[in-house]
């Protein structure tokens, strides 16, 4: 896999993508990451990439040009499966999407800026327009990295146990259950006993029941959306 993400702060980005998973996963060849500073695919001697939008709304806009230059000339050394806008108006980033994600070959993410980007980029050069959240963030960067993480983390070798990933939660629009290491007992806490029984048809019924539990009771609105699929 190789994710290129474009925008204006590289240097927001580079110790995120060379620490933890990240790192690993590059170091194994699993995928590659790189970071394109959009102000080098700008014609302006000052190197500016946005201008005031038409109309007199308030805000800075990000122009067409260095963004075209720049997804086109990416474009012209592979194939790209998605090119990925970050916005506060795109479709929310989920566990689900993630997956999906992870199962391509070649991404772009353009990390949104200012007041957003001239409206013909979306026309014309993006594929897919997501968001982590009902807020807005000063730039893409974070979003970008919540995704690139998310989804290099599923990569089969990214992490040590390559199971894990599939048992977090919302994997099943789920919450997972509780979970508990050593010690057995730490100030009068206990360990729930079902754990230490060694019944693993058990403890996978004590697993579930829990799940849903804590999701009927923090999450209701995923259990809704369960119910919805098998409608």
């Amino acid at each position: 896999m190789r994710i290129d993400i474009i925008t204006v702060l590289p240097e927001m980005l580079e110790g995120f993508v060379r620490e933890s998973i990240l790192e690993r996963a590059q170091k194994k060849g699993l995928v590659e990451i790189y970071l394109h500073n959009l102000r080098d695919y700008s014609t302006d001697k000052w190197r500016r990439v946005d201008d005031y939008p038409y109309g007199g709304f308030a805000g800075m806009v990000m122009k067409c040009e260095p963004i075209d230059r720049c997804i086109t000339a990416l474009k012209e050394q592979r194939t790209y499966d998605e090119v990925i806008f970050t916005t506060p108006d795109g479709e929310q980033f989920s566990q689900p999407m993630a997956n999906e994600l992870s199962l391509k070959g070649n991404l772009i993410i353009l990390c949104g800026h200012y007041k957003g980007i001239d409206h013909r980029i979306r026309e014309h050069l993006i594929t897919k327009e997501v968001s982590i959240g009902d807020y807005v963030l000063t730039g893409g960067e974070l979003a970008a990295a919540v995704m690139t993480d998310a989804i290099v983390r599923l990569l089969p070798g990214a992490i040590g146990d390559e199971q894990s990933a599939f048992t977090d939660s919302f994997q099943d629009n789920l919450l997972s259950a509780p979970i508990y290491t050593r010690p057995v007992s730490y100030k009068g806490w206990e360990v729930p006993e079902i754990l230490l029984s060694g019944h693993e048809a058990k403890i996978k019924e004590w697993e579930m029941e829990q799940a849903l539990a804590r999701t009927r009771m923090l999450r209701p609105d995923l259990l809704e959306k369960n119910t919805g699929k098998d409608k």
